[in-house]
Protein backbone atom coordinates (compact mmCIF):
# COMPACT_ATOMS: atom_id res chain seq x y z
CA UNK A 1 0.00 0.00 0.00
CA UNK A 2 1.02 3.45 -0.30
CA UNK A 3 -0.03 6.58 1.75
CA UNK A 4 -0.45 9.77 -0.01
CA UNK A 5 1.03 12.67 2.35
CA UNK A 6 0.81 15.44 -0.06
CA UNK A 7 -1.54 15.13 -3.49
CA UNK A 8 0.55 16.92 -5.79
CA UNK A 9 -1.29 19.28 -8.73
CA UNK A 10 -3.29 16.50 -10.09
CA UNK A 11 -2.30 13.05 -10.01
CA UNK A 12 -4.56 10.53 -10.94
CA UNK A 13 -5.07 6.59 -11.57
CA UNK A 14 -5.00 5.59 -15.33
CA UNK A 15 -4.60 2.50 -17.28
CA UNK A 16 -5.32 1.97 -20.72
CA UNK A 17 -8.85 3.40 -20.68
CA UNK A 18 -12.78 2.38 -21.45
CA UNK A 19 -13.56 0.79 -24.45
CA UNK A 20 -17.31 -0.11 -26.14
CA UNK A 21 -19.50 2.94 -23.90
CA UNK A 22 -18.99 5.67 -26.61
CA UNK A 23 -22.58 5.28 -27.83
CA UNK A 24 -23.67 6.02 -23.98
CA UNK A 25 -21.25 9.17 -23.54
CA UNK A 26 -18.68 7.33 -21.89
CA UNK A 27 -14.78 8.85 -22.43
CA UNK A 28 -12.50 6.80 -22.88
CA UNK A 29 -9.66 8.38 -20.71
CA UNK A 30 -6.83 6.30 -19.56
CA UNK A 31 -3.26 7.73 -20.01
CA UNK A 32 -2.46 10.98 -21.73
CA UNK A 33 0.84 10.04 -22.62
CA UNK A 34 -0.12 6.20 -23.97
CA UNK A 35 3.79 5.53 -24.94
CA UNK A 36 5.60 7.17 -21.33
CA UNK A 37 2.75 4.79 -19.25
CA UNK A 38 3.67 1.67 -21.58
CA UNK A 39 7.20 2.11 -21.29
CA UNK A 40 7.18 1.91 -17.36
CA UNK A 41 5.12 -0.64 -17.21
CA UNK A 42 7.37 -2.83 -19.83
CA UNK A 43 10.45 -1.45 -17.29
CA UNK A 44 8.29 -3.43 -14.69
CA UNK A 45 7.70 -6.48 -16.45
CA UNK A 46 4.12 -5.66 -15.76
CA UNK A 47 0.92 -5.72 -18.21
CA UNK A 48 0.64 -3.07 -20.71
CA UNK A 49 -2.95 -3.12 -19.24
CA UNK A 50 -1.86 -2.57 -15.57
CA UNK A 51 -2.91 0.95 -13.80
CA UNK A 52 0.16 3.67 -13.23
CA UNK A 53 -0.10 6.89 -11.21
CA UNK A 54 -0.36 9.93 -13.68
CA UNK A 55 0.92 13.09 -11.93
CA UNK A 56 0.67 16.55 -13.54
CA UNK A 57 3.23 19.37 -13.73
CA UNK A 58 3.85 18.86 -9.22
CA UNK A 59 4.07 15.68 -7.70
CA UNK A 60 2.93 14.16 -4.75
CA UNK A 61 4.36 12.77 -1.80
CA UNK A 62 4.08 9.46 -1.39
CA UNK A 63 4.73 6.54 1.94
CA UNK A 64 5.68 2.93 0.42
CA UNK A 65 3.87 0.82 3.51
CA UNK A 66 5.30 -2.66 2.14
CA UNK A 67 8.30 -3.24 -0.42
CA UNK A 68 8.08 -3.00 -3.88
CA UNK A 69 9.40 -1.67 -7.44
CA UNK A 70 9.09 1.16 -9.39
CA UNK A 71 9.48 3.03 -12.28
CA UNK A 72 8.69 6.75 -13.55
CA UNK A 73 9.27 7.92 -16.78
CA UNK A 74 7.60 10.42 -18.64
CA UNK A 75 8.32 14.31 -18.04
CA UNK A 76 11.48 15.60 -15.80
CA UNK A 77 9.72 16.03 -12.19
CA UNK A 78 13.05 15.87 -10.19
CA UNK A 79 11.71 12.43 -8.39
CA UNK A 80 13.63 11.48 -5.31
CA UNK A 81 13.34 8.32 -2.78
CA UNK A 82 14.24 9.44 0.77
CA UNK A 83 15.63 12.63 -0.37
CA UNK A 84 17.94 11.38 -3.06
CA UNK A 85 17.24 12.49 -6.78
CA UNK A 86 16.85 9.31 -8.58
CA UNK A 87 16.22 8.87 -12.48
CA UNK A 88 13.76 8.47 -15.05
CA UNK A 89 13.36 4.99 -16.95
CA UNK A 90 15.15 3.42 -14.48
CA UNK A 91 13.48 0.28 -12.02
CA UNK A 92 14.16 1.34 -8.29
CA UNK A 93 13.75 -1.05 -5.21
CA UNK A 94 11.30 0.16 -2.52
CA UNK A 95 11.74 -0.74 1.07
CA UNK A 96 8.85 -0.33 3.70
CA UNK A 97 8.64 3.64 5.10
CA UNK A 98 10.45 5.10 1.53
CA UNK A 99 9.09 7.99 0.50
CA UNK A 100 8.96 9.65 -2.99
CA UNK A 101 8.75 12.90 -3.94
CA UNK A 102 9.04 15.13 -6.59
CA UNK A 103 10.54 18.27 -7.20
CA UNK A 104 10.78 21.13 -9.97
CA UNK A 105 9.37 20.32 -13.25
CA UNK A 106 12.16 20.14 -16.07
CA UNK A 107 10.64 19.05 -18.97
CA UNK A 108 7.67 18.10 -20.32
CA UNK A 109 4.50 18.06 -18.23
CA UNK A 110 2.92 14.31 -17.09
CA UNK A 111 4.87 12.06 -15.60
CA UNK A 112 4.05 8.21 -14.80
CA UNK A 113 4.62 6.16 -11.62
CA UNK A 114 4.56 2.12 -12.17
CA UNK A 115 4.61 -0.04 -9.47
CA UNK A 116 5.17 -3.94 -9.56
CA UNK A 117 2.25 -5.42 -10.49
CA UNK A 118 0.18 -2.62 -11.32
CA UNK A 119 -2.09 -0.18 -9.29
CA UNK A 120 -5.57 -2.01 -7.74
CA UNK A 121 -8.36 -0.18 -7.85
CA UNK A 122 -12.12 -0.01 -8.32
CA UNK A 123 -12.67 -1.33 -11.98
CA UNK A 124 -15.50 0.52 -13.71
CA UNK A 125 -17.00 -0.15 -16.89
CA UNK A 126 -13.42 -2.31 -17.59
CA UNK A 127 -11.15 -0.01 -16.53
CA UNK A 128 -9.61 1.76 -13.16
CA UNK A 129 -9.02 4.71 -15.11
CA UNK A 130 -9.81 8.18 -12.86
CA UNK A 131 -13.22 10.71 -14.38
CA UNK A 132 -15.59 11.91 -12.00
CA UNK A 133 -18.47 10.69 -12.52
CA UNK A 134 -17.96 7.45 -14.04
CA UNK A 135 -15.08 7.20 -10.53
CA UNK A 136 -16.08 8.01 -7.18
CA UNK A 137 -12.70 10.13 -7.33
CA UNK A 138 -11.35 12.23 -9.96
CA UNK A 139 -8.03 12.42 -8.47
CA UNK A 140 -5.80 11.38 -5.47
CA UNK A 141 -6.15 13.56 -2.07
CA UNK A 142 -4.03 13.57 0.26
CA UNK A 143 -4.78 10.92 2.80
CA UNK A 144 -5.82 8.38 0.27
CA UNK A 145 -4.13 4.70 0.35
CA UNK A 146 -3.35 3.01 -2.93
CA UNK A 147 -3.23 -0.66 -3.39
CA UNK A 148 -1.24 -2.78 -5.54
CA UNK A 149 -0.05 -6.33 -5.75
CA UNK A 150 2.30 -7.74 -3.33
CA UNK A 151 5.98 -9.11 -4.93
CA UNK A 152 5.50 -12.47 -4.88
CA UNK A 153 9.24 -12.38 -5.17
CA UNK A 154 12.23 -10.34 -4.87
CA UNK A 155 14.40 -10.50 -8.13
CA UNK A 156 14.66 -7.27 -9.84
CA UNK A 157 12.79 -6.28 -12.66
CA UNK A 158 15.73 -6.78 -15.28
CA UNK A 159 14.58 -4.48 -18.87
CA UNK A 160 17.51 -2.20 -19.84
CA UNK A 161 15.92 1.47 -20.24
CA UNK A 162 19.19 2.61 -22.16
CA UNK A 163 17.83 0.26 -25.07
CA UNK A 164 14.15 2.09 -25.27
CA UNK A 165 13.63 4.91 -27.23
CA UNK A 166 12.21 8.21 -25.57
CA UNK A 167 9.67 10.99 -27.06
CA UNK A 168 11.64 14.37 -27.40
CA UNK A 169 9.15 16.45 -25.59
CA UNK A 170 10.97 19.14 -26.91
CA UNK A 171 9.76 18.26 -30.72
CA UNK A 172 6.80 20.84 -31.53
CA UNK A 173 6.17 18.86 -34.91
CA UNK A 174 2.53 17.27 -34.49
CA UNK A 175 1.71 15.05 -36.81
CA UNK A 176 -2.13 14.52 -38.39
CA UNK A 177 -3.95 13.38 -40.75
CA UNK A 178 -7.30 15.18 -42.38
CA UNK A 179 -10.29 15.81 -40.68
CA UNK A 180 -13.52 14.55 -42.10
CA UNK A 181 -14.47 18.44 -42.91
CA UNK A 182 -10.76 19.27 -44.10
CA UNK A 183 -11.75 19.34 -47.90
CA UNK A 184 -14.58 22.04 -46.61
CA UNK A 185 -11.59 24.49 -45.83
CA UNK A 186 -10.67 27.27 -47.85
CA UNK A 187 -6.55 27.21 -49.56
CA UNK A 188 -6.07 29.87 -47.53
CA UNK A 189 -7.42 28.24 -44.43
CA UNK A 190 -5.15 25.07 -45.24
CA UNK A 191 -2.23 27.39 -45.92
CA UNK A 192 -2.79 28.18 -42.64
CA UNK A 193 -3.25 24.91 -40.87
CA UNK A 194 -0.30 23.64 -42.74
CA UNK A 195 1.99 26.70 -42.10
CA UNK A 196 1.60 28.59 -39.28
CA UNK A 197 2.84 28.36 -35.22
CA UNK A 198 0.05 27.70 -32.76
CA UNK A 199 0.54 28.15 -29.17
CA UNK A 200 -0.67 26.36 -26.33
CA UNK A 201 -3.42 28.54 -24.36
CA UNK A 202 -3.72 28.59 -20.62
CA UNK A 203 -6.97 26.42 -21.57
CA UNK A 204 -5.89 23.13 -21.63
CA UNK A 205 -6.46 19.80 -19.39
CA UNK A 206 -7.26 16.04 -19.76
CA UNK A 207 -10.32 17.36 -22.05
CA UNK A 208 -9.35 19.31 -24.60
CA UNK A 209 -5.90 21.89 -25.64
CA UNK A 210 -7.10 25.48 -26.88
CA UNK A 211 -4.70 26.57 -29.26
CA UNK A 212 -3.66 30.44 -30.35
CA UNK A 213 -3.76 32.08 -32.31
CA UNK A 214 -7.15 32.00 -34.00
CA UNK A 215 -7.46 31.12 -37.56
CA UNK A 216 -10.01 33.10 -40.07
CA UNK A 217 -13.61 31.18 -40.05
CA UNK A 218 -16.49 31.18 -42.39
CA UNK A 219 -17.40 27.67 -42.20
CA UNK A 220 -21.08 26.17 -40.36
CA UNK A 221 -21.11 23.86 -37.66
CA UNK A 222 -21.88 20.58 -38.55
CA UNK A 223 -24.46 18.23 -37.93
CA UNK A 224 -23.56 16.59 -34.30
CA UNK A 225 -20.96 13.69 -35.32
CA UNK A 226 -18.14 11.32 -33.50
CA UNK A 227 -15.28 12.96 -31.93
CA UNK A 228 -12.29 11.08 -30.67
CA UNK A 229 -8.55 11.84 -28.52
CA UNK A 230 -6.82 13.70 -30.99
CA UNK A 231 -9.89 15.60 -33.28
CA UNK A 232 -9.12 18.68 -34.08
CA UNK A 233 -11.86 21.15 -33.83
CA UNK A 234 -12.26 24.41 -35.44
CA UNK A 235 -14.95 26.14 -33.69
CA UNK A 236 -17.12 29.59 -35.10
CA UNK A 237 -15.06 31.80 -33.83
CA UNK A 238 -11.96 30.27 -35.48
CA UNK A 239 -10.25 28.78 -32.15
CA UNK A 240 -8.79 25.48 -32.73
CA UNK A 241 -9.49 22.69 -29.86
CA UNK A 242 -7.80 19.54 -30.12
CA UNK A 243 -9.77 17.04 -28.09
CA UNK A 244 -7.96 15.01 -25.80
CA UNK A 245 -8.25 11.33 -23.42
CA UNK A 246 -11.44 12.51 -21.78
CA UNK A 247 -12.66 14.11 -24.64
CA UNK A 248 -16.34 14.05 -25.29
CA UNK A 249 -17.69 11.13 -27.88
CA UNK A 250 -20.11 13.48 -30.46
CA UNK A 251 -19.15 17.34 -31.14
CA UNK A 252 -20.91 19.69 -33.87
CA UNK A 253 -17.93 21.75 -34.85
CA UNK A 254 -16.16 21.17 -38.08
CA UNK A 255 -13.28 18.29 -37.47
CA UNK A 256 -10.31 19.90 -39.70
CA UNK A 257 -7.32 17.60 -38.50
CA UNK A 258 -7.07 14.13 -36.46
CA UNK A 259 -4.02 13.93 -34.57
CA UNK A 260 -2.09 10.26 -34.89
CA UNK A 261 -1.32 8.69 -31.60
CA UNK A 262 2.25 9.28 -31.12
CA UNK A 263 1.02 12.94 -31.70
CA UNK A 264 -1.29 13.20 -29.02
CA UNK A 265 1.36 11.85 -27.12
CA UNK A 266 3.54 14.56 -27.44
CA UNK A 267 0.80 17.45 -27.37
CA UNK A 268 0.01 15.95 -23.87
CA UNK A 269 3.31 16.91 -22.54
CA UNK A 270 2.91 20.44 -23.55
CA UNK A 271 2.24 23.12 -21.69
CA UNK A 272 1.02 27.20 -21.80
CA UNK A 273 3.14 28.84 -24.24
CA UNK A 274 4.67 25.80 -25.31
CA UNK A 275 4.62 26.35 -29.18
CA UNK A 276 3.85 23.58 -31.77
CA UNK A 277 2.94 23.29 -35.80
CA UNK A 278 0.83 20.79 -37.69
CA UNK A 279 2.88 17.78 -40.04
CA UNK A 280 -0.10 17.26 -42.55
CA UNK A 281 0.82 12.92 -43.41
CA UNK A 282 -1.04 10.62 -45.69
CA UNK A 283 -2.97 7.71 -44.59
CA UNK A 284 -0.51 4.70 -45.38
Amino acid sequence: MIKVLKSGLFSTIQDKGRFGYGAFGVPKSGTMDLYSAKLANTLLGNAATDAVLEITMTGPKLKFEVESYIVICGADISPSINGEMIQNNKVYSILKGDIIEFGKLKSGLRTYMAVKGGFKTEIVLGSQSYYKPITINDSITKGDVLSFNALTTKSKPSKLFSKLKLIDFSSEIINVFKGPEFELLSNLQKDQLKSAQFMVSKLYNRMAYQLSPLINNDLKSILTGPVLPGTVQLTPSGQLIVLMRDCQTTGGYPRVLQLTESAINLLSQKKERDILTFNLIEFP
